[in-house]
């Protein structure tokens, strides 16, 4: 996988390399999970995975006073929907310190370096 950022052709290879299970089955699993919670989060539904986290949408106001950034002008938002994601208990304790582990690793390079 490229390092940074991770695509949906990039977990579908993970997955193909772990489970063994063929490239077009995967990927009609991991569309027909996309599709899922799309539809619910349409729908107006709390989507909650246990250990993970939680979509759900939220209603943000409309407003009167609002910009365009790329020409200055006034120009006024409706409300709208927007996706949010909560992170779950499992998921912050599994991220919380990976800053500092890759600090530490980073470290680890440059002193072997000098």
């Amino acid at each position: 996988m490229a390092e940074g950022k991770v695509t949906k052709a990039d977990i579908i290879d993970a997955i193909y390399q772990k489970k063994g299970i063929s490239r077009k089955d995967i990927k009609t699993v991991v569309d027909s999970f996309l599709d899922e919670i799309k539809n619910s989060l349409i729908g107006n539904h709390i989507i909650e995975l246990r250990g993970f986290g939680t979509f759900e949408i939220r209603i943000r106001k409309g407003r009167q006073k609002a910009r365009n950034p790329k020409t200055g002008d006034p120009v006024s938002v409706n409300s709208h929907g927007v996706a949010l994601f909560r992170s779950g208990k499992e998921l912050k304790q599994d991220v919380w310190n990976i800053n500092s582990a890759n600090n530490a690793q980073d470290s680890n390079v440059h002193d072997s370096e000098i």
